[in-house]
């Protein structure tokens, strides 16, 4: 039994390395760990990162509603609070803002060359290592502002998954269709 939870996990592991791998691969190819790319997007000059972004919502919602349905998947969403979104908008809007790379695109970047997001990857561990020091403490405090649970759109809507997945993945496409 130990050794099939074992090898179970070994597959979940190299699943997520070349996963991982890929992700990094297409966000390489999309040229959005671009620091010119992403700097344009700041500026609302290139919108390459907003269209990638979107194409990926849109996938990621179709998919795993669809994959939902047919009980491949089952959703766990994580508790979310005011007070999360607040203080995670704001550190990482910052280090965004200062460096030129959000964290998928910053090891991205880092895998085709680009020594400079060296500096955001240290800062960002470190940043990770201050905040577990600190969340025990946060989570009695601003972490627990406005809480509002595990929720979904659709539970908060009190509508079938599909009322919010469809007419928003098509606006999104209307979007990337006429802004392209």
């Amino acid at each position: 039994m130990l050794s099939a939870i074992r090898s179970r996990k070994r597959l979940q592991l190299l699943l997520g390395f070349l996963t991982g791998l890929l992700f990094g691969f297409l966000l390489q190819r999309g040229q959005v760990t671009s620091y010119g790319v992403i700097i344009g997007q700041l500026l609302l000059r290139d919108m390459t990162v907003i269209r990638v972004m979107l194409s990926a919502a849109v996938t990621g919602m179709v998919g795993l509603t669809v994959l939902g349905r047919l009980g491949l998947v089952t959703l766990h969403p994580k508790p979310g609070s005011a007070g999360t979104s607040i203080a995670g908008g704001l550190i990482f809007g910052a280090g965004f803002g200062l460096l030129g790379y959000c964290p998928g695109t910053m090891v991205g970047a880092l895998g085709s060359g680009a020594l400079d997001a060296a500096s955001g990857i240290a800062g960002a561990l470190f940043g990770a290592g201050i905040f577990a020091a600190l969340y025990p403490r946060l989570s009695r405090g601003i972490l627990g502002w406005g809480d509002f649970g595990d929720l979904t759109l659709p539970e908060l809507l009190r509508v079938h998954r599909w009322v919010v997945v469809l007419p928003l993945s098509l606006l999104i496409v209307l979007f990337l269709v006429l802004s392209g």
